[in-house]
């Protein structure tokens, strides 16, 4: 143990110190969702807690189909940048910023023109549909400021600047919170809004991020060189491609996992409303540490990025390698929090019984998938930051959609296991996605190394 503590120490600090910052960021973007569910679980009940289960659980996909898009970026960026190309990385942040734009335009479409008409062929409770439509038609307008958001976002972790991400990341989540309890409680004279109070606190939130972080890269001294005149050139075609054949592939992996447990947030609405909003309940947390996981992956990708950049092959694989570990032990952790207060964390939520006591169940199975969920992202990253993404996205489809889904289906519904079931299917695509994903690696990174 100390001879492989010794090889990766460096590794691990580099990592770590990169990673942490992204981490909370990251961890953002769920804690909006979880924020949402907290307000709504005690402030207005469980039909508006199945509400926002069934409104997140459908714009988590587009959420992730944006920021998959947005994940095309920061490659090219940490690869530019270990070739000190700074003009270069300018050119790709405006062409990657119109690029986000013009997707969250069309993902709000979607969400509005489309999947606010679907909704009501789900099979879900007239009660619940009701409610998620206003919530959803709010968070599909926020889409736009939150993919302006992860433009800039993306643009300076690539550099390595993670930092002030983080910062307003926080503060945007602080906002959220306060402006979720006063809309949705009605507070200062404001009337209650229920689920729509927690929308109209998301798109403030992601509205003012957006300005925030675009207001830091342009004003700040350390962006001066990426930013010159000549780097302001008109809109690349092979620019835009290069972004969009790492980013469309990114977008896909997220939506092909994501999508599985948006599916079946929509099986738990076949069986029952308290299963709905214990899915709420477990998923959300399970999916806050996901996002932590992500953070290390997002961190992993930046690095592989800079040592394919470099062409330093050796020290990309001791990196890459040192990522597995730091997000196993951070998993095995949060695995032990899940199984031991698998009683206690949905109080957090809601104070319905059934509900909790559904959830307590749930999540002492999302602590046996925690390992293999933060293997299978950390795989992604890596594989991202070296551009390998169109396998991996094949892998996701696999593991998710022809294994995961179908098998939660059959157990869950056909053999009547009920919430259980469905979770079983899940855990099981998470683990072929993560072995697959990691032998990918395997062969990939040995191929560079020899080359």
């Amino acid at each position: 143990m100390k001879a492989l503590y010794n090889t990766y120490k460096s590794h691990y600090s580099s990592n770590l110190k990169l990673a942490i910052p992204v981490v909370i960021s990251q961890l953002g973007h769920t804690l909006v969702q979880v924020a949402d569910g907290v307000i709504v679980g005690h402030f207005a009940g469980t039909i508006p807690l199945a509400a926002v289960s069934l409104g997140n659980s459908i714009f988590t996909i587009i959420l992730v189909i944006g920021i998959g898009i947005s994940y095309g970026l920061t490659p090219l960026i940490a690869q530019q940048s270990g070739r000190n190309n700074f003009n270069e990385c300018g050119r790709l942040l405006y062409n990657s910023l119109y690029i986000n734009i013009i997707s969250g335009i069309i993902l709000f479409l979607t969400v509005y023109m489309g999947i606010l008409a679907f909704i009501d062929h789900l099979d879900q409770s007239p009660l619940v549909v009701e409610q998620t439509k206003s919530f959803l038609a709010l968070l599909g307008i926020s889409i736009i400021p939150l993919m302006i958001f992860n433009t800039f976002k993306q643009f300076a972790e690539g550099l390595g600047f993670t930092k002030q991400a983080m910062m307003i990341s926080i503060w945007g989540n602080v906002l959220n919170i306060i402006l979720g309890i006063i809309f949705v409680k009605g507070l200062f004279g404001i009337e209650p809004m229920g689920v729509r109070g927690v929308g109209y606190s998301t798109l403030i939130d992601r509205t003012v991020m957006a300005f925030a972080m675009g207001f830091y890269i342009f004003f700040s001294k350390h962006f001066k060189p990426y930013l010159q005149a000549r780097a302001l050139k008109r809109f690349s075609k092979k620019r835009t491609f290069n972004i969009l054949k790492i980013g469309a592939p990114v977008a896909l992996q997220y939506t092909f996992e994501v999508s599985a447990f948006s599916g079946a947030a929509i099986l738990m609405g076949i069986i029952g409303i308290a299963e709905q909003a214990a899915h709420q309940v477990a998923i959300s947390l399970a999916a806050t540490t996901y996002m932590m996981a992500s953070g290390i992956s997002a961190a992993a990708a930046i690095r592989s990025g800079n040592h394919f950049g470099k062409k330093d092959f050796v020290q990309l694989r001791l990196s890459a390698i040192s990522s597995y570990h730091i997000v196993l032990v951070f998993m095995s952790v949060t695995a032990l929090l899940f199984i031991t207060f698998n009683q206690y964390l949905p109080w957090l939520y809601t104070s319905d019984e059934r509900v909790i006591a559904i959830a307590s169940r749930l999540l002492v199975i999302a602590g046996v998938f925690q390992l293999f969920d933060g293997a299978q992202v950390v795989g992604l990253g890596i594989l991202r930051g070296i551009g390998d993404v169109n396998i991996p996205t094949w892998i996701t489809l696999l593991a998710y959609w022809i294994i995961g889904l179908p098998v939660a289906y059959f157990l869950g519904i056909q053999l009547h296991a009920g919430a259980t079931g469905i979770w079983y299917g899940l855990t099981l695509g998470l683990l072929v996605s993560s072995v697959l994903l990691f032998l990918r690696f395997q062969r990939s990174s040995k191929k560079l190394h020899i080359y």
